[in-house]
C-alpha cells in the first residue's frame, strides 16, 4: 500500500498562504543551504506529485522555466519528470509534462492510487490536505516552520470539520531558522 504525504511550509503562527494566496514568505532572500539540500533529498523519492489547481498553476508556471532550472536545477528536474496528478474540476487541460488531470471523486482516486502501490505527496493545496484529512487518507505530514508571522492568511486545514489528532515523529532544527516538524496521524 502506497503511502500519502503532505510537505509544506508554514509561518509561525499557523498560515500556509498569505492574503490572496501569496507565499513570497516562503522564499526568503536569505539562502538556507541546508533546506535546499533537504528540499531537493525530499524531492528524490519516486513520488506522484499531488496537487489542487492553484497550486498546479502556481507550480506549472515556475519549474519548466530556464530560471527555475538556474536557479534550482535539481528541483526543477525532478519537479519536472515527476508524475502528477492535479485535482480540478474547472481546468480543462494540464499541459505540464507528466500530469494527469482529475476531475471527480478525491478521495476515491486518492485511494485507487494508494492501493497501486505507489508513494503520494502533496505540495501546498490546502483543500486537499483538509479534505484527505478528514478521509483520514494521510499517512504523514512533513511541516517545515519557518520563522516569518503574517498575521492573517490562510492554513492547510481551512473547512476541517473534525479534530485531527497527531503524533510528532520527528523533529529538525535548520540553522537559519526553520524547523520541520514531522507527524503522523494518533491512533
Amino acid at each position: 500500500m502506497g503511502r500519502l504525504v503532505v510537505f509544506n511550509q508554514v509561518t509561525l503562527d499557523g498560515y500556509f498562504a498569505g492574503v490572496n494566496g501569496d507565499i513570497s514568505w516562503a522564499h526568503r532572500p536569505e539562502k538556507d543551504e541546508e533546506v535546499d539540500s533537504f528540499v531537493a533529498d525530499n524531492a528524490r523519492s519516486e513520488s506522484v506529485l499531488v496537487f489542487g489547481r492553484i497550486t498546479y498553476e502556481l507550480m506549472a508556471s515556475y519549474w519548466p522555466t530556464p530560471q527555475a532550472s538556474q536557479s534550482d536545477p535539481i528541483v526543477a528536474e525532478r519537479m519536472n519528470t515527476a508524475q502528477k496528478v492535479v485535482f480540478s474540476r474547472t481546468l480543462d487541460k494540464a499541459p505540464w509534462s507528466n500530469t494527469r488531470l482529475v476531475k471527480f471523486d478525491l478521495a476515491g482516486e486518492i485511494r485507487k492510487l494508494r492501493e497501486s502501490g505507489k508513494d503520494l505527496t502533496i505540495l501546498g493545496s490546502g483543500s486537499l490536505v483538509s479534505q484527505l484529512a478528514q478521509e483520514g487518507l494521510i499517512d504523514a505530514y512533513q511541516i517545515l516552520l519557518c520563522p516569518v508571522v503574517l498575521g492573517k492568511g490562510r492554513t492547510m486545514f481551512d473547512g476541517l470539520q473534525e479534530r485531527l489528532n497527531l503524533k510528532l515523529t520527528k523533529t529538525r532544527a535548520f540553522p537559519k531558522g526553520n524547523v520541520l516538524l514531522s507527524y503522523e496521524p494518533a491512533g
